[in-house]
């Protein structure tokens, strides 16, 4: 339902941003935090325009469609085949090299694995109804175009606009509900009846759903390998659950690509889980802690959280954190985080002219007579350069920062130690 920039650079990178664009929603409005008496408790804004990564920080999409769009890109490359509608009984020998389960929360290849599960604690069912709204009803029209959570101790809610003429509905089940009876139209349409009636929209979809919050240790067993809810699952009030699995898709690519094309060795695929690990984390347990704060049902303590909230307490910060120990320089942030995508004197966002490489951006001094095929890009990224004082950056493949250089004498150090790791074809671009 929802990604951020950071994935719609990953779809950039895979050659179909634009198609994506086409069937989702950016969003700035934000999410609008409401008390049960209809009250505004606090606003947290999106950004105007492009964010760090080059595009709208928010998008907000229908799965079936946007996944259409994912499918009919795959039939660019012969070497893909598609099986959809089939179950994985086992796995068993396969003429590959590696096998990715992306299998979910009841993942097959998990088990293979022996994967360790650790809870972190949250497991609580909600009640998710989709709707095409009457674009014509006047009360669709009156719907707001931001996320609202309603912090409600009667029964919290979330209501979205998805695009076009879809939202959705996300309803906290409370102590004595009937899963099965709560997916009655006549049961959750009275919970609704601030916002539409029946009369103002068509049900799609009604389904309960228990989110948790749960991590795995032990994502890589030889060839077999884990990605997406498979090795971690998170509740949504962050909108990161997708975020995720792609983050965990695009840190894996390139170091699969390095292995099996290149010859680099296969200790490098041991990163994966070490610093996508604590990443994926740290967004769980904010996750986990703005949903103890979004699904509190004590009216004392609820009428303090809304006090806090009318006071201006930030409740949550969104992260952005760095990966865990890996093929990067064991240094502080802004090493180990992602590189923004600024856009280039010809126009092209920085992405486009590195491909999937590693890059040097830097002062153009700097990159002068460097011993080196990488993609640099000189005097790129200036003023976030001089903010974090340093004169050169070395981006990975999946443009986190692999290392950073304040002189010519450690950007030779640091360039020649990210070879090693994965050997990278590398060329320049001006």
């Amino acid at each position: 339902m929802h990604f951020d920039g950071e994935v719609m650079r990953i779809f950039q990178s895979a050659g179909l941003a634009d198609k994506v664009a086409t069937v989702v929603r950016s969003s700035s409005r934000g999410m609008h935090f409401v008390n049960g008496e209809g009250r505004t408790l606090m606003i947290r804004r999106g950004i105007d325009g492009p964010g760090p990564h080059g595009w709208a920080g928010n998008w907000y999409f229908h799965q079936p469609i946007l996944e259409g769009v994912l499918r009919e890109g795959l039939k660019r490359f012969a070497n893909v085949r598609m099986h959809l509608g089939h179950d994985v009984a086992s796995v068993d020998d396969l003429d590959a090299r590696y096998v990715v389960g992306c299998d979910g929360a009841r993942s097959l290849v998990r088990q293979a694995i022996g994967s360790k599960h650790i809870d972190l604690g949250l497991h609580q069912p909600w009640l998710v109804v989709d709707l095409l709204c009457d674009p014509d009803s006047p009360r669709t029209k009156a719907l707001p175009d931001y996320t609202v959570q309603l912090c409600d101790p009667a029964r919290p809610m979330t209501v979205v606009n998805v695009g076009g003429d879809r939202r959705r509905w996300e309803i906290m089940l409370m102590p004595g509900d009937d899963p099965a009876r709560l997916t009655d139209p006549g049961v959750f349409w009275p919970m609704m009846a601030r916002w539409l009636g029946p009369d103002d929209a068509q049900l799609e979809r009604a389904a309960v759903y228990t989110f948790h919050s749960v991590v795995q240790e032990g994502w890589r067993k030889g060839h077999l390998l884990l990605a997406g809810d498979a090795c971690h699952q998170t509740p949504p009030f962050l909108g990161q659950g997708m975020c995720a699995g792609m983050r965990d898709a695009a840190n894996l690519a390139w170091k699969l690509a390095v292995v099996v094309r290149d010859g680099a060795s296969d200790a490098l695929l041991d990163t994966y889980e070490s610093e996508r690990l604590p990443h994926v984390r740290t967004f769980i347990d904010l996750a986990v802690k703005l949903g103890a704060v979004l699904q509190e049902t004590d009216w004392t303590a609820a009428a303090h959280r809304d006090r806090r909230f009318e006071a201006g307490v930030e409740m949550f910060d969104f992260p952005q954190p760095q990966l865990g120990p890996g093929c990067r320089f064991d240094a502080p942030p802004p090493v180990g985080t992602i590189f923004p995508q600024p856009r280039l004197a010809d126009g092209r966002l920085m992405d486009e002219a590195i491909g999937q490489r590693f890059a040097i951006v830097g002062e153009a001094r700097m990159l002068d007579g460097l011993q080196t095929d990488a993609v640099l890009l000189p005097d790129v990224g200036r003023d976030w350069l001089a903010r974090h004082e340093v004169r050169a950056a070395i981006l990975r493949p999946d443009r986190y920062i692999h290392a950073l250089a304040c002189d010519r004498q450690e950007l030779e150090m640091a360039t020649g130690a990210a070879i090693p790791w994965a050997r990278p074809r590398w060329r320049r671009t001006t």
